[in-house]
């Protein structure tokens, strides 16, 4: 690794967040500013029709290490976190909602996983991947159905064993982050079933961290994204099938 790259770098794509992104911003702020390391935060915007940019820039003022990446097309989240994770130059690169669902302190337990050798390390809501982790404040009886039926098709065809894909906190050293985000495709919220699928192909090893996870108000995700989401999964499953994987694909713009 150089020695110039920093240690932290924290991805946290955005589409129209005025109202929550703050918040967000500076718990993450606050929580790296007070590490040993070296880090950088940076924020893809990824097409915002509302006062997004706005609080970004106003936040990011006085501070350093933030920087953001400003694209005015909407491509989605997959295409975002691509791009981010490609820009990004930390030695371990972890990506989290704007709605700050999963709090940032999680990294440190994410920390000793990379020490001992992890390459991927994800958070999950779901007990059955790591005692004790949670879902503090539930999410609605019928997104909770969907999410649970439609992890146990991605279970079948993409990510056996995984219990919680979704959870919108996970991590990559460098070089994992490289090889798996140049290899994706997809550009919705498949991105996180994506990611490890092709972590698991590229012989990664995945670590997984209890999550104390908070559903917060005001999600982009629709019933129809739950279908959406069946169809990318066998989608993922061709490609795994066909070697689409191994060809090559048009690169995300990495410019900051």
């Amino acid at each position: 690794m150089r020695e110039s790259m920093p240690y932290l770098s924290v991805i946290v794509p955005a589409y129209n967040e005025e109202k929550r992104i703050r918040i967000t911003l500076e718990a993450v702020y606050r929580y790296l500013s007070a590490q040993p390391f070296a880090w950088e935060l940076l924020i893809v915007l990824d097409g915002a029709t509302d006062n997004t940019l706005s609080v970004v820039q106003t936040f990011a003022a006085d501070k350093k290490h933030i920087r953001w990446i400003d694209r005015r097309q909407n491509r989605g989240k997959g295409y975002s976190l691509r791009q981010g994770m490609l820009a990004a130059r930390g030695q371990i690169r972890l990506f989290t909602d704007a709605d700050n669902s999963t709090d940032i302190t999680h990294f440190d337990d994410m920390k000793p996983l990379f020490e001992q050798g992890s390459d991927v390390v994800i958070a999950s809501r779901d007990p059955k991947d790591v005692p004790g982790a949670r879902q503090s404040v539930p999410q609605p009886a019928l997104k909770r159905f969907l999410g649970n039926a439609g992890n146990l098709i991605i279970q079948l065809l993409v990510v056996p064993g995984i219990w919680d894909t979704r959870c919108g906190f996970k991590a990559f050293t460098a070089p994992a982050a490289e090889q798996v985000f140049a290899a994706a495709r997809m550009d919705g919220w498949s991105i996180d079933d994506e990611a490890l699928a092709l972590a698991r192909r590229f012989h990664y090893q995945i670590g997984a961290i209890a999550a104390d996870w908070i559903d917060a108000e005001g999600t982009h995700v629709t019933r129809l994204d739950y279908v959406k989401n069946i169809w990318e999964a066998v989608k993922i499953r061709w490609n795994l099938l066909t070697g689409v994987y191994d060809q090559p694909v048009v690169p995300v713009k990495r410019e900051t």
